[in-house]
């Protein structure tokens, strides 16, 4: 795990804006002391969620994707940190572990042409070497008996998610995810478009129910492929919100009874949000209650294994809203899930 940086008390203090008769979240979180037996720690420390994040846009980069994934994770700390700390934000059930650097990684990729097809394929081939990492800290997580948060990056990070977790288990998990696109295509090299795909051909991933895609930018060879296999469900945003030819509690049981027969993870694209900014930003998608509803009950399981929040892509302007929608949607999940 050489390319963990684990969050420490000077990152906290210096992050936290205390006030009078007010107690922060931040001031209840758990960190890591040090930073030797990373699992050891884990595993007797007694907090059950995980968070960290992957600042990375490699991924979205090597899809042709517009980049700025990479300040997801900050921007969500400074407002998580400061929400209050209370009977309902469980703040003492929770470990900010650090993050993952792939500063690295995404100098290399700064050199890069977009459209060039050889500069492409490298892109590619360091989201390979970003898998890698990702899939052995999840694992590490999951094997404690913990539960991973995992915040920004492209959805290419879905693909560590589900191996890590499948690794930790011995055996395929599930997944639904809430997204505007199926991220299930073709097998041409790592990026944030095929992490499913991957996972599903190399036996990491059962049973893959898609909910919300978008009918204008899923293709038709997509959907065949989707609806010809007995292992993958989904629905449509047209069908859900704009044409209501279902409703949505009864899509979101219709997914669950698809799903929760196994452990199961939960990824959460943030270019399905209405007008958030994302990678593929989009003026028309579901609301943040709806999401946040979403969420709060796929989360009622203890088949519920990791939350995934992927895409969100901050500017300077837009920094606090990205920051609270994060945060919104980590405490979503924590108070539907801590009971279960």
């Amino acid at each position: 795990m050489d390319k963990l940086v684990l969050f420490n008390e000077s990152n906290l203090n210096s992050l936290i804006n205390k006030r009078p008769d007010e107690s922060k979240f931040g001031e209840h979180i758990t960190i890591i002391p040090k930073p030797t037996d990373i699992y050891e720690q884990l595993k007797n420390l007694d907090v059950q969620y995980i968070i960290f994040g992957i600042p990375e846009d490699v991924g979205v980069f090597a899809n042709l994707g517009k980049s700025g994934t990479s300040k997801a994770w900050d921007a969500c700390l400074k407002v998580l940190l400061n929400i209050q700390s209370n009977a309902f934000t469980h703040a003492h059930k929770v470990l900010i572990l650090g993050h993952l650097d792939f500063s690295e990684e995404l100098k290399m990729l700064s050199q890069l042409d977009q459209a060039n097809p050889k500069d492409l394929q490298k892109s590619r081939k360091l989201v390979k070497q970003i898998d890698i990492h990702v899939a052995q800290l999840i694992s590490t997580i999951v094997k404690s008996g913990k539960t991973p948060i995992v915040v920004g990056g492209g959805h290419n990070n879905a693909y560590g998610n589900i191996k890590g977790t499948s690794l930790a288990l011995k055996k395929p998990i599930n997944v639904i995810n809430f997204d505007a696109h199926s991220d299930f295509r073709a097998e041409e090299g790592r990026h944030s478009g095929n992490g499913f795909s991957y996972a599903y051909s190399e036996g990491f991933l059962k049973k893959y129910f898609i909910f919300g895609l978008h009918e204008n930018y899923t293709s038709a060879a997509i959907f065949k492929q989707l609806e010809n296999n007995s292992h993958i469900d989904f629905n449509t945003f047209e069908a859900l919100e704009i044409r209501k030819e279902v409703k949505f509690k009864t899509e979101i049981n219709r997914a669950l009874q698809f799903i929760n027969s196994k452990p199961y993870g939960i990824e959460l694209d943030c270019d399905a949000i209405q007008n958030t900014p994302s990678s593929a930003m989009s003026p028309s998608g579901f609301s943040v209650s709806k999401t946040r509803m979403f969420l709060n009950a796929v989360a009622q399981s203890k088949h519920a294994m990791y939350l995934h929040l992927c895409e969100a892509a901050p500017t300077p302007e837009t920094e606090a809203q990205v920051g609270k929608l994060l945060t919104y949607l980590i405490t979503d999940f924590i108070r539907a899930h801590a009971n279960t």
